[in-house]
Order: structure tokens, then sequence, then C-alpha cells
């Protein structure tokens, strides 16, 4: 539907991804039904897989602090953290890009912050999950 729309101001988005509120912007149409279907579409999506993820973690939770020893606690926690971790990132980033007020938006920021919320976190994330193994903690204690 939204792909459909003439577009007025050519078809070049300068962003790193072709997000729908930008092709918005491109058109010369009036898009408001558009726009609150997106904004409702969006926020039930949301919504659900937010209310679906802390649900799934609050399971995992409960599920390790029933495991009878404290070692096998422990190994269950320092695999589930670093996941934590680079889901909150991704999170955090996603949010704070999508989220911000438009007067505040300028191309090389949403640009930036685009780049930042889709290449950091998958970056990271082999970094994050290596912590667990010991030689590398040991190394990186030496480095310091």
């Amino acid at each position: 539907n939204t792909f459909s729309l003439p577009l007025c101001q050519g078809n070049a988005v300068g962003q790193f991804f072709c997000e729908i509120p930008h092709i918005l912007k491109l058109s010369c149409s009036d898009a408001y039904l558009r726009k609150v279907g997106l904004l409702v579409v969006s926020a039930c999506l949301t919504f659900g897989c937010f209310v679906f993820m802390v649900v799934s973690y609050v399971e995992i939770f409960r599920a390790v602090l029933r495991i009878p020893l404290e070692q096998g606690r422990h190994k269950a926690f320092s695999t589930c953290l670093p996941h934590l971790a680079v889901v909150s990132l991704f999170l955090s980033t996603a949010i704070s890009a999508h989220l911000k007020p438009p007067s505040t938006s300028s191309p090389s920021l949403d640009l930036v912050v685009s780049v930042l919320y889709s290449v950091v976190p998958p970056a990271v994330n082999p970094l994050i999950y290596s912590l667990r193994n010991q030689e590398l903690k040991d190394a990186l204690r030496k480095l310091m």
C-alpha cells in the first residue's frame, strides 16, 4: 500500500534503510490515513513482541531459579545474560531512533542512528558471547 504512493520529490531516500516513514515524506498525496494505519499496526506489533519477550524472559528466569545447584544456575545465567545484553542494546538504539521527535531529526543523525541499531548489535554480539570464555577473560585482564 505504501509503495503504490505517487512520489513527487523523487525516489531517493537519504537513509541507510528504505523505511516507510521516509517514503511517506516523499509522497505528494495526502497520506494521513496511511500514516495512522501504519502507526496502529506498528504499535500493535511492537506491543505484542514486547509482551512476548517479557513473558519469555520471566519464564526463563523462573526456570533458571528452580535449578537446585548453584553452579548450574550460574552457568544458565551466564548463557542468558549476554543474550539479554544484546537484545537490550538493539532495543534501546531502535527505540531511540524511532521515538525521537521529528523536530530534532536531521538526515545525518538519522543515518548514524540507523547504523547504530542495525550494525552495532550484530557486531558486538560475538564479543559479548565470547566473554563467557575464560581464556578470553584472562587475555582481556592482561591487556587492561
